[in-house]
Parts: C-alpha cells; structure tokens; sequence
C-alpha cells in the first residue's frame, strides 16, 4: 500500500481534489447571475471580481501550457476561463450602458493588454526553462493579490462586527481549494503554485476565526434590536422622558 503513497500518486490525487474544489468555487456565484437573469438587470453588482479571476486563470494556463505535463492546472483553468467569461457575457448582457463600456475596457486592459504584454515579454525576452521561471513568479505574484483581496472584507467584519458579507462556507472551500492545491505544487515540486496557496490558507484560515467570532454578535445585535422596542420602562422618570421624546418626535413629523 505505501508503494502508492509516491509523490506522483499524491499529487495526482490533490490535484484531482483541486480541480473538484476550485470548480465549485468557480460556480459559487451563479445564485448572483441567475438573478441577474432573472430580473434583466445587474443591480449595481460590480464585475471586476470576474474579470480578475479571468486574468489569473488565463495566465496560470498559459504558464501550464508553457511548463508542459502539467495536466491538472490546464484542465481547471480551462474550464475557468470558460466560466468566468460567460459570468461577464451575462453581466455585460444586462448592465446598462455605461456599465457595458467600462467593463469591455477594464477587459482589453486586464485580459488583452495585459495577459498579452505577459506574453510578449516571456516569448521576447527569455528563452527555455527561464520562460517558465518567469511567468511562474508573475503568477504568484498574481495569486497573493488575489489571496489578499479578501483582507478589505476582514476589515470591514471587524469594523462592522457583522460576517454578513462573509459567508462562511465560502471561506471554508477557498481554504480547502488553497490547501489541495500547496499539496499539488509541493509534491510536483512546483513552488510557483505551493507558496501561494500558504497564503490563502492562512487568509482562509483567518476569514473562518473571524466569523467564529463575530457570528453571536450579529444574533446579539438582531436580538437587542427587537428587544428594544418592548421594553418597558418601571421607572416614572424614564417614562415621562420618552413622552417627551414622542411629542418632539410628532411635532417634527
């Protein structure tokens, strides 16, 4: 049995499990799409999201295609890209005008400027197996970005006391996809792919403890809030205070 547990074996099988992972991951906004489709309007959604995750797929497929035999990360990413362009076919689709333009050149910049610059200087520039070094360190670069973005709706959890705007079963499966994927890169010794995801399993990993803490507050706050409006105050001063209150109150109105 110890004779499959090889480097070759386990990579394959958390590449295979990155793959599963990150399609999902990949689909987790079509509840978003579906009701932009539904109501033939993208409601003020914002769609750089998509069209970063378009940038970072199509170059880590090209650097795949560069390194050759790297057959789990073509895959996913191709079925990324694919994905993340029907995402803005649908957004461009129904955004109004304004919308449309500004999201077709934030695209020629990020995915065709861009990935193309990327291209050009790798295929100009160096040659051989410096080519892939190249744009390997341009995709990890790419991907701590990417790891990092969440850190704004950290912030803001913080801030706000509120995990509304993180869900926690989506934290859970960018940590997984980032873990499955350091186990690939580290055991095809390709650290181009491992050093990043350390640092989205650290945000992820992050992001969960953060809703572990904060989620009792939001129920709190909820419970405070309904709370407040029946209570009943015994005490003869608090009670002519809030008749006060209630007659400034009518005269403004």
């Amino acid at each position: 049995m110890l004779d499959f547990l090889n480097a070759h074996f386990l990579a394959f099988v958390f590449g295979l499990l990155g793959n599963i992972i990150s399609f999902l991951v990949f689909l987790a906004p079509l509840p978003t799409f579906y009701k932009i489709y539904r109501k033939k309007s993208s409601e003020g959604y914002q769609a750089i999201p998509y069209m970063v995750a378009l940038f970072s797929a199509a170059l880590l497929l090209y650097y795949a295609v560069l390194k050759t035999n790297a057959y789990m990360i073509v895959s996913i990413n191709c079925i990324g890209c694919v994905i993340e362009i029907t995402y803005l076919a649908i957004y461009i689709f129904y955004a109004p005008k304004t919308s449309k333009i500004s999201t077709l050149v934030f695209i020629s910049i990020f995915n065709v400027c861009g990935l193309g610059t990327v291209m050009l200087i790798s295929m100009i520039l160096v040659k051989g197996s410096k080519r892939v070094e190249l744009v390997g360190w341009i995709c990890a670069v790419i991907n701590l970005a990417v790891f990092a973005a969440p850190l704004s709706i950290m912030r803001t959890v913080i801030r706000t006391k509120s995990v509304e705007y993180m869900p926690f079963m989506l934290s859970f499966s960018l940590t997984l996809c980032a873990t499955a994927w350091f186990f690939y890169g580290f055991f095809v010794n390709d650290f181009y792919i491992a050093v990043p995801n350390v640092a989205g399993f650290l945000f992820g990993i992050t992001q969960m403890i953060l809703y572990c803490v904060y989620k009792d507050a939001n129920k709190q706050n909820g419970r405070d809030q309904t709370e407040k409006p029946n209570k009943k105050s015994t005490d003869k001063e608090d009670f002519e205070v809030e008749v006060v209150t209630d007659n400034q109150s009518n005269r403004h109105n």
